[in-house]
């Protein structure tokens, strides 16, 4: 294997030989996964809306045209700075039913029940993304909310052509194989057994039906018809969302998280999410080495910034969870103090053992399957936002004659403190299940400030990978001095303390990087992977132009005007 990986590196070229240039325009740019929702908010803004009203006619058309994350059913993680400096964090990820207890997914021995927090209806939180959005729309939108909703409606009515990504996201043999356990599912996005290919018109009448009734009053989702919809279900199949878990949803407002990194300033997404703390623990712990006089992706790079990737999950495994609910030392976690001890034990030439690297004592003081979207309007604003199903295609339940689906984000508690979720990441106590409670997330929208100005703005999908993901994208930016496309566009790594390897992409690391790291006695993945989907927009510092970034990962696109 290890020949293998030498191999597949000596013969690679590097990507940022070939990285394309930002797409620059002069007053707007949304950067998403799909080139359909980018338009859409683009357009938005054209027509006079705000970056807060593209994010919701955005986030809405990718519940139609982006099934496996872009969601009704869902929930997730807004970041918003206003052009006046003010800024907010709106938490609308999915709660436990009333229902919910600590040991409900374990059978009478003790164990974990398979694919009882992953697959059908006792796996899915109260979705949050309607309530979220409606709450943005209320504090910061300016367009009528109707006209927001009406692209996505129309787009589910009329159809649309389905792309490449979503007809070979659809034949994977996992979701395929979970999507036939539901006759809805399986009748609306496999046509009986059919998979749409690419190119072709995919209609959802049923969507369309529920966008209509939510276009005219957003609470129908939760005290209307179609909630109606959801607990008729849910009865009909031992589902645990009940009326009362609809009817009290509410989505929270939070105080952003601040921190910097040679001369930025970094504002990030608090807890629930374990995002924002991670990141600043690891931009703390990086800050006292000169990552760029190591150059990119040498050894000694890469070692470092895994030891800290490795610290750092070790605490988010200990320590996060919903502080709601527990008392989370997000101050100790971030104090500069604590970076310090936690880089004490780090070698230069020798990999850690994970097993050896306990989570740290800090004062206290108190899935890949998503998508993110980064916006910025003509006046400034900013929204970074990250929302999700979970798993691809969540739950795989589709609620009959309503068109979307359901959420498996009970999987994102720990069924079990120590064992692994269907990311591999321990998790503890501070995330067990517990009624109303919401799980812990690995969302982390960030907004990057110089001299008080928004430099760029970026985020990520990929379950435990995102938090890696953007600590990237910034390093590549400040440490290494790219564009903000050049630093989506590079080969990314990743480590989450357990297991004890690196994840890594095609075209990663050269040879001689390689062999340096496996005689440190670092240990890669079998294979590699696409680590993350990071749609990120810069400013230009001179002229002021919103340069777009979309990953290439996943096919999307930037667009603005």
């Amino acid at each position: 294997m290890k020949k293998l990986i030498a191999l597949i590196l000596f013969i690679s070229i590097p990507l940022n030989a070939a990285s394309r240039l930002p797409v620059r325009a002069k007053h707007v740019m949304v950067a998403s996964v799909d080139s359909i929702a980018s338009r859409v908010g683009a357009d938005v803004m054209k027509r006079g809306g705000n970056a807060v009203d593209a994010a919701i006619a955005v986030a809405l058309t990718l519940a139609v045209t982006w099934p496996e994350a872009g969601n009704l059913g869902g929930g997730g993680s807004m970041l918003l700075r206003n052009a006046d400096g003010t800024e907010e964090a709106i938490d609308y990820r999915e709660r436990a039913p009333l229902s919910a207890t600590r040991d409900m997914y374990l059978d009478a021995t003790g164990n974990i029940i398979k694919d009882a927090s992953l697959v059908g209806y006792q796996a899915s939180g109260v979705p949050g993304t309607v309530a979220g959005l409606t709450l943005a729309h209320k504090r910061h939108g300016k367009l009528p909310w109707a006209d927001l909703v009406e692209p996505a409606r129309k787009l589910a009515a009329e159809g649309f052509p389905v792309s490449e990504y979503l007809a070979r996201s659809l034949t994977v043999k996992r979701t395929m194989e979970r999507l036939q356990k539901f006759p809805e599912s399986w009748r609306i996005y496999e046509r009986n057994g059919r998979s749409y290919e690419a190119g072709e018109t995919f209609v959802q009448p049923e969507l369309a039906a529920t966008l209509a009734r939510i276009q005219k009053d957003p609470s129908d989702f939760y005290r209307g018809e179609t909630a109606r919809s959801i607990i008729t279900d849910m009865q009909a199949h031992g589902g645990n969302l009940t009326a009362d878990d609809l009817s009290r949803y509410q989505p929270t407002i939070r105080t952003p998280l601040h921190s910097t990194y040679r001369g930025y300033e970094i504002i990030t997404m608090p807890p629930p999410s374990s995002g924002g703390v991670a990141l600043i623990e690891m931009l703390n712990m990086l800050e006292p080495y000169d990552l760029g006089a190591m150059g990119w992706h040498s050894s000694e790079e890469v070692h470092t910034i895994v030891e800290v990737m490795r610290r750092a999950y070790a605490d988010r495994a200990k320590f996060l969870g919903d502080t709601d609910f527990v008392t989370v030392p997000v101050k100790g976690l971030m104090a500069r103090s604590y970076a310090e001890q936690r880089r004490k034990d780090i070698d230069a030439v020798h990999a850690s053992d994970s097993k050896a690297v306990a989570a740290g004592e800090p004062t206290r003081y108190e899935s890949p399957q998503t998508t993110h979207f980064t916006i910025i309007d003509a006046d400034g604003n900013v929204v970074t936002s990250t929302y999700t199903l979970n798993e691809s295609y969540g739950s795989a339940v589709t609620v009959p004659g309503a068109g979307f689906l359901l959420n498996d984000e009970m999987d994102d508690f720990t069924s079990k403190p120590g064992v692994p979720n269907t990311y591999g990441l321990i998790q503890g106590e501070a995330n067990a299940v517990a009624a109303q409670k919401r799980p812990l997330s690995s969302m982390t929208p960030t907004i990057v400030l110089k001299d008080g100005k928004v430099a760029f703005a970026t985020g990520s999908p990929g379950g435990g990978t995102i938090i890696n993901t953007v600590l990237q994208v910034i390093v590549n930016v400040i440490d290494f001095k790219m564009n903000i496309q050049q630093a989506v566009d590079e080969p990314r790594f990743h480590h989450q303390w357990l297991p004890d390897k690196i994840s890594w992409e095609p075209f990663e690391f050269s040879r001689d990087t390689n062999d340096a790291l496996v005689k440190m006695g670092y240990v890669f993945a079998e294979k590699p992977d696409s680590l993350g989907d990071a749609e990120s927009i810069a400013v230009d510092p001179k002229t002021g132009d919103r340069l777009g970034a979309s990953d290439p990962r996943r096919g999307g696109m930037a667009v603005g005007w």
